[in-house]
């Protein structure tokens, strides 16, 4: 096969990554802190607004650790997790040993669903169980039912640790996703919307917890002229070489947001007189969504027999990567003995979805490989 690779999301620099890590080198500033952490986190700040904090980490998993602590999770306590979603967003629960009660989807936004979520609330709570956490998730980029699942959090009283890995650039209402939750989110992975090779943030709304975040993010060191530790701390800061990479990808952040917009746009014109296949689409104009990932529905009722994973394998002949959704963490091996609430909303979007390539630097002659790949199938079918 001597057709190039078409990613499914790579990175995509924006030029003046690289100046930033040459002033990192030039001014020995290697370690994991300096000026260009410093800058991101400011950088950020000044993005998402709403008087955010933010703490710049190693990963955006270290960020949901962290988040969970800060909320006040411990072992033995319970907390809730949407479903579909990366194993990333519940994996730190048991880091703290601490249970994972799953959520199904709803079907507007693909994300956590109020209806189960309240159930699953009630019930932990008549088990004399109330869990300490929920964890909602926007996935591929569009924001979770943010009114509703705050109104549900609030009425028992539970705070929301918002896992907005897959969402930066993207907002409810007009505010950036990132800055609803209790706690905040961000991954800067090698396949998101911006990158710092590997990384990510936890957004706070005080000063005071930032500080605390990024207490335990170096090593919970007490304040001494000696090595000295009362608490258990991580090594989870950010370099200041990755943070310059973050840096010079801050200026072309809404630039790469449009470009994945773009790239939704061309799906929707692409399936729009192909019967049985829809692009995930924001529900309404409330919604702005990044669509990190541009994703499908199929229904092989409706396309004569063709299902999601015919596809993936017509794409895969081409040397073009797609990847099915993601697998509800409540069927995955690690996860399915753990409670779950809700129907089968997430499974039938696995079964059926797929991620399309999306990245923002793609090319015509990518989308043109694409488009011959998807009216071949369809036309032959």
């Amino acid at each position: 096969m001597n057709k190039q690779k078409i990613w499914l999301s790579s990175p995509h620099m924006g030029g003046s990554e690289q100046k930033f890590v040459q002033e990192a080198f030039d001014t020995n500033w290697v370690a994991p802190l300096g000026p260009n952490v410093n800058g991101l986190e400011s950088d950020l700040e000044n993005y998402l607004g709403n008087e955010s904090h933010v703490g710049a980490l190693s990963s955006g998993t270290a960020a949901i650790h962290l988040g969970l602590i800060l909320l006040g999770v411990q072992a033995g306590d319970t907390v809730i997790c949407q479903s579909m979603t990366f194993s990333a967003s519940a994996n730190p629960i048991l880091y703290l040993g601490a249970t994972p009660i799953f959520i199904d989807s709803e079907s507007e936004t693909w994300n956590l669903c109020p209806i189960a979520l309240e159930e699953a609330i009630t019930d932990s709570i008549a088990k004399g169980r109330k869990p300490k956490a929920i964890i909602a998730v926007h996935l591929y980029g569009v924001p979770y039912q943010i009114e509703a699942i705050r109104a549900v959090a609030n009425r028992y009283s539970i705070p929301v640790l918002e896992d907005s890995a897959e969402a930066l650039g993207s907002s409810y209402k007009g505010q950036k996703c990132g800055t609803f939750g209790d706690i905040g989110v961000l991954s800067f992975n090698g396949n998101k919307i911006i990158t710092t090779s590997g990384g990510g943030a936890i957004v706070t709304k005080s000063k005071v917890l930032k500080d605390k975040a990024l207490f335990f993010a170096t090593q919970s060191r007490d304040n001494a002229p000696h090595y000295q530790h009362s608490e258990i701390g991580y090594n989870y800061r950010m370099s200041n070489i990755c943070a310059g990479i973050g840096r010079g990808q801050m200026e072309v952040l809404e630039a790469h947001v449009a470009l994945r917009r773009t790239m939704h746009d061309f799906y929707v014109d692409l399936f729009a007189a192909i019967s049985g296949v829809t692009v995930f689409t924001a529900p309404n104009e409330d919604y702005f969504a990044n669509y990190w990932l541009s994703t499908i529905v199929v229904e092989p009722q409706l396309t004569n027999g063709i299902d999601r994973e015919s596809v993936r394998l017509a794409f895969e002949a081409e040397n073009i990567e797609c990847r099915p959704l993601w697998k509800p963490m409540h069927l995955q091996p690690i996860f399915e003995k753990y409670p779950y609430y809700g129907n089968r909303v997430a499974e039938t979007l696995f079964e059926k979805g797929l991620c399309l390539p999306s990245g923002s630097n793609l090319t015509d002659d990518d989308r043109a490989r694409i488009s011959d790949v998807v009216l071949r199938l369809f036309q032959n079918n």
